[in-house]
C-alpha cells in the first residue's frame, strides 16, 4: 500500500497502485452537470487528471487555476480535476474563479477513481478523500506519468507534469 504525508506524518493510502507504463484504468466520474465523465483508457486525447482533496482548500484551488491557465494551452490534452467534492460545489467553484478550461469530476458517488488509481486515503483527518496526485494518460490509454505529491498540503511539480502533458500529445 503507498503512502503520501500530511504535515510531514505518514498516512496510509488504499487501491489499487498504477504506475508509468500501466493501462489506466477506465472510471466514470460525475460532472459538474451531474453527467458520468469517462476517465481512463485509451481515447483520442491524452487525458491529464489532476487528483486533489478538495477544491474547497487554498492548495486545491490554486493547482485547479493554474492547470486551468497552462494545460489549455496544450492541444490535444484534456484536462479533469478530480475530487470527493460534489458537482454542486465543484460548479460554483468554477463559476466563482471563472474556471473553463478545465472539467471537474466527482468520485464522491463510489470513490472508483481513488480506489483505481490507489489514491483514497485510508486514515487520519482526511479520511475519505483523494490524495494529491497527477496521472498523464496517453492516448493508447496507458500512464505515462505519474506524480504522487509526497505532501498533500503541497503542490505538484506543475513543469514535469504540463511537459509529459506536452511529450504524450505530440505523439
Amino acid at each position: 500500500m503507498a503512502t503520501t504525508k500530511l504535515k510531514g506524518n505518514d498516512v496510509q493510502l488504499a487501491g489499487n497502485e498504477v504506475n508509468v507504463g500501466d493501462e489506466a484504468p477506465k472510471v466514470k466520474v460525475v460532472g459538474a452537470d451531474l453527467n458520468e465523465i469517462e476517465v481512463g483508457g485509451a481515447k483520442d486525447k491524452v487525458q491529464l487528471l489532476v487528483a486533489v482533496p478538495s477544491l474547497d482548500t487554498p492548495v486545491c484551488a490554486a493547482e485547479t487555476r493554474k492547470f486551468n491557465e497552462q494545460a489549455a494551452a496544450i492541444e490535444g490534452v484534456e484536462v479533469t480535476v478530480i475530487s470527493m467534492d460534489l458537482p454542486f460545489a465543484a460548479k460554483r467553484f468554477c463559476t466563482t474563479e471563472g474556471i473553463e478550461n478545465v472539467q471537474t469530476g466527482s468520485d464522491y458517488r463510489n470513490k472508483d477513481f481513488a480506489n483505481a488509481y490507489g489514491l483514497l486515503i485510508a486514515e487520519g483527518p482526511l479520511a475519505g478523500l483523494n490524495a494529491r496526485a497527477i496521472f498523464v494518460v496517453g492516448k493508447d490509454g496507458k500512464i505515462a506519468y505519474k506524480e504522487l505529491v509526497p505532501e498533500i498540503t503541497a503542490e505538484p511539480d506543475y513543469d514535469k507534469a504540463l511537459e509529459a502533458a506536452k511529450e504524450a500529445a505530440s505523439k
